[in-house]
Order: C-alpha cells, then structure tokens, then sequence
C-alpha cells in the first residue's frame, strides 16, 4: 500500500512500487503568490498531468533525461526518486509577473540575447522564505550544486528552452515563460529534469490573440481558467 511521504501545493507524494520510484498525484488546488492566494478548478490535476506527461515525453525523445516513467492513470504518474536540488530555475523569454515589477521592464519585452539565450534566474526553493532570488555564487557556496554543475544545467536549459518553445510555437502558443526543477539519482552525469511542466509552471499566450492559457488566469482573477488548460490540451490533441 502507497504511503504519502510530501504533500505540497500542487501535487502529493507517495511511495512507489520500487524503492527508486514515487507516485507523482496531480491535484486541482490552486495557489499564488506563494500561497497567499487559494482556490481550486475542475480537472486542474488531470489536465496538468496529461500536458506534462506529453512534455516529458517529448523531451525524452529529444534526448533530455527526465524523471518521467509513465502516466498510471488521470491523476498520478510514476517517477524516478531523486535528490532533489533546492532551487528553482526560472526561464525567461520574455518579461512577464515578478520580472516587472523587480525591475520596472515593460510586459512582453523580449529578453532573448542575440543568440537567442533567454534570461535565466535562480530561486531558492523554501516557501518559508517565498522563494527568494539567489546568484550562482549561493548555488555554489551553499553546495547546492557545484560550478560545473551549474555550467552544465545552464547549457541544458538553453537546449530545453528551444525545444519547448519550438513545441509551443508549433500550437501557435508563446511560451513567455517557466519554472523548472531538477534532482540527481546518483549518477555522474547531469541532474534530471523533474516536477512538471504544465500551465501552472508556464506563461503561455495566444500567439495571434496574446489571450492567457496559464495559471495567471487565476492570479489575476480573470476566470476561465479550466477552459485555458483544456485549450492547450486540446491543441496538443490530448484531448
């Protein structure tokens, strides 16, 4: 029988039938603003993990090592257990949320270099500190991750970054923005990408319209937001 082993805002998890696996449970709660902010909409849970099923699957394909095993039904996925990395990468293709008003940059400025590098920020992930911005010096010093660690996961999230937004775009879908995490299993090489990719991880706009399919809908009180989800769902032919 499955023991709940972490329960956080968005997922809950268990044990799993090998000793290096967990069961992965989506749930349809709803936070924002480290958790200032909640709620919950019908079939979030379902929803995301059948669009980050779909996403890890496709950067597997595209030779990216991931946690992702398989989906076991609506709701959970089997993962691989890792060590997770207490921070939170954050990638960005263009200005959107915190980025803003940290900085006072215009929404949708685009934050690509000319080589087409998007800007890339560190978190540390502690919701008792509201995942505060951290350089790689921390990283480092605090031996989060050693400097050719940090060297290494930058040149993967730059191959990431192309492969999801070549994704996105071929849905006609900007991917503005997104929220990754990573964890080792104990090998020698690079740590595995992990958690999820879905509209809660993601700001995602309407390539044609700019009209919001994430979980800024629920941030900004738009509604719609199980509509937004399914939307970009459907575009994948998920659904």
């Amino acid at each position: 029988m499955k023991e709940k082993i972490y329960e956080g805002k968005a997922k809950i998890l268990y044990t799993g039938p090998e000793e290096d696996q967990l069961i992965q449970y989506f749930k349809d709660d709803a936070t924002a603003f480290n958790a200032q902010k909640k709620g919950s909409f019908k079939d979030k849970g379902y929803l995301n993990n059948i669009i980050s099923e779909h996403l890890m699957l496709y950067l597997k394909q595209n030779n990216i090592a991931t946690h992702f095993i398989k989906r076991l039904n609506d709701r959970e996925q089997l993962i691989k257990k890792l060590d997770m990395i207490p921070v939170e990468f954050i990638v960005r293709n263009i200005a959107a949320g915190s980025l803003c008003k940290r900085l006072g940059i215009k929404e949708g400025t685009k934050l690509q270099d000319d080589t087409g590098k998007p800007l890339i920020e560190f978190c540390l992930k502690d919701d008792s500190l509201n995942d505060p911005l951290i350089g790689e010096t921390h990283i480092e010093f605090f031996e989060y991750m050693t400097r050719s660690e940090i060297k290494g996961v930058k040149l993967l999230l730059e191959i990431i970054n192309r492969r999801l937004s070549e994704k996105f775009n071929s849905i006609d879908v900007i991917l503005v923005d997104y929220k990754l995490e990573f964890g080792n299993d104990g090998s020698k090489f690079l740590p595995l990408l992990a958690d999820e990719i879905c509209p809660d991880t993601c700001r995602l706009w309407d390539k044609e319209t700019g009209e919001i399919l994430d979980k800024d809908r629920f941030r900004k009180d738009l509604g719609g937001e199980t509509e937004a989800y399914q939307e970009i769902a459907r575009r994948f032919g998920l659904i």
